[in-house]
């Protein structure tokens, strides 16, 4: 064969790597809208479309405690334009809490670069008669089982930060969970089909300042400007109860490092843009992204180990 032969040949695969994006580029969303992951992906959507010279088109595909998200992202093309937005929940806890997945997210997802960190928030319907976590477990402790918590699901963070809190102290309440992320089981909350929960400052914050949630405590390392009259769960005597919702980009493995490489400049100057920083603010979402791909997969694999301890010491199980 000619060696210009093997030119033509070659060149549509060369000029596609190298022209990397041509088409719109569909950022998966394991939840449902109106939680923390369909915030962060909304705002983050028109600059870095903007930054990559192509659409972004938002999908959310919610169910099994975001493993149908994962299972989707994973089995999708390796070639740059299907991009998983994980958090702690997705990657870290679900392969802990159900035994069978088919989809290993260290093992079939490379890991680009944390896009922000989101603490939690302890919320009650604004009808509870406790103010603080010590009124809180004072009141469960006399009122065993009549207190219910909703959560996303059993892989969630939501629903071990309450689990480590009910094991803690010893705390009988009925759990709730809700289908389809942190939106559904807020809205649940606002509605007073329960009584409290941990939500991610995104999902929460909305419910907070229209004063339908009152916030007990913060699990971040420092109050939140949004709602600074929340102690933060270490400064009322819980430093275990320190843990954020981390979120990041993932890609399928096989994708192409100039993929890779471009989606992790565009993800990290997107987070970097003064607007992108104020809007997330309000959710109380701080951007934090990673030195490189390989310290974000460094952290995933620290987180996986964290997490999954946890969730063996607190037995947690699939509904």
């Amino acid at each position: 064969m000619r060696p210009w032969f093997l030119v033509l040949l070659l060149f549509p695969a060369l000029a596609s790597a190298q022209g990397y994006p041509n088409r719109a580029v569909r950022i998966i969303v394991p939840f449902a809208p109106g939680g923390a992951s369909d915030f962060v992906a909304r705002i983050m959507q028109p600059t870095l479309g903007d930054l990559l010279g192509q659409p972004i088109v938002v999908e959310n595909r919610a169910g099994a405690a975001g493993n149908i998200g994962v299972d989707a992202a994973a089995k999708s093309a390796p070639d740059g334009y299907s991009v998983f937005l994980g958090n702690v929940g997705t990657i870290a806890i679900n392969p802990a809490v159900f035994p069978n997945l088919q989809v290993n997210p260290t093992r079939d997802l490379v890991a680009i670069t944390q896009l922000v960190d989101v603490p939690s928030i302890l919320i009650a319907h604004p009808s509870m008669p406790f103010n603080s976590v010590k009124e809180l477990v004072a009141y469960a402790k006399a009122n065993p089982g009549k207190l219910n918590y909703a959560s996303p699901g059993s892989g969630s963070l939501d629903r071990l930060e309450m689990e480590v809190l009910r094991k803690l102290e010893n705390l009988e309440m009925v759990h709730v969970p809700y289908k389809g992320g942190a939106g559904p089981a807020v809205a649940g909350l606002m509605g007073g089909e329960t009584h409290l929960m941990f939500a991610t400052s995104a999902s929460a914050m909305p419910a907070v300042r229209g004063a339908k949630a009152k916030p007990l405590g913060v699990t971040g390392t420092k109050r939140l400007e949004q709602a600074p009259a929340a102690a933060t769960m270490a400064e009322q005597g819980y430093p275990d109860l320190t843990a954020s919702s981390w979120q990041g980009f993932f890609v399928p493995v096989g994708t192409p490092k100039e993929a890779i490489d471009r989606l992790y400049a565009a993800a990290v100057k997107t987070m970097a843009t003064p607007d992108v920083v104020t809007r997330l603010a309000t959710g109380g979402a701080v951007p934090l992204t990673s030195p490189n791909p390989a310290a974000f997969a460094e952290y995933v694999a620290a987180e996986t180990r964290r997490w999954a301890r946890i969730a063996k010491e607190s037995n947690a199980t699939p509904d």
